[in-house]
């Protein structure tokens, strides 16, 4: 892989990584109700996922589900209700006083492990990823050279950009945070947070994988 093309490739990742989807919505719904710190713990979750869908494209699974239409739907659907499940969890959850999250007690509301696997979740949920993954590597592997040594190029640039665009967010979170220093608020962004993880996951659930 010429630095040409590895500049190309990161054209796209910077593109596709800074775009805001049902990632960079969960981490920046965690940074406001229990701090970036804790989002931090998003962010890993979010990487890791993104690390294990890099090494099922190489492995040419992507391949399999692309053409699978049974298998690929299974996935499809299973990724949606697993986006709409955590939508009606925000919809329906009792506004925090954020306030009160400066105490140590409202950081216990919820574990950085089920933050972890809840932001994993919300990166493996979706198999277009692996589509796309697929379909964005050939082009920037040369056939003449090793494959391992490229591909981890490639995963590695993404993980890394994923993981900075993503802490980015939350750390823009906080700056809309004081703004969100009422019930009323935090209810509506709750709402507007759990509507839109909603549409993200019937988004998923109609959509195509051509």
């Amino acid at each position: 892989m010429s630095v040409e093309s590895w500049m190309i490739y990161l054209a796209l990742v910077i593109a596709a990584t800074a775009t805001p989807g049902p990632a960079v919505l969960f981490i920046m719904t965690n940074s406001i109700l229990y701090g970036w710190k804790r989002s931090i713990y998003a962010a890993l979750g979010n990487i890791v996922g993104l690390f294990c869908l890099g090494i099922i494209a190489v492995a040419g699974l992507g391949a399999i589900l692309d053409t699978s239409v049974a298998l690929f739907n299974l996935i499809k659907y299973a990724g949606a209700i697993y986006l709409i499940f955590l939508g009606i969890k925000l919809f329906v959850r009792e506004p925090y006083n954020f306030e009160d999250l400066k105490c140590k007690r409202a950081y216990s509301v919820v574990s950085p492990r089920k933050i972890f696997f809840q932001a994993f979740g919300v990166a493996m949920s979706n198999p277009k990823a692996i589509i796309f993954l697929t379909a964005l590597f050939p082009p920037f592997v040369s056939v003449e050279k090793a494959l391992i040594p490229q591909c981890a190029i490639l995963v590695g640039t993404l993980i890394l950009f994923s993981l900075f665009f993503l802490m980015a967010y939350s750390l823009l979170a906080q700056q809309i945070k004081n703004w969100l220093s009422n019930d009323a608020r935090v209810q509506n962004f709750n709402r507007g947070a759990g509507s839109l993880f909603i549409g993200f996951g019937l988004l998923l659930a109609t959509s195509s994988n051509k």
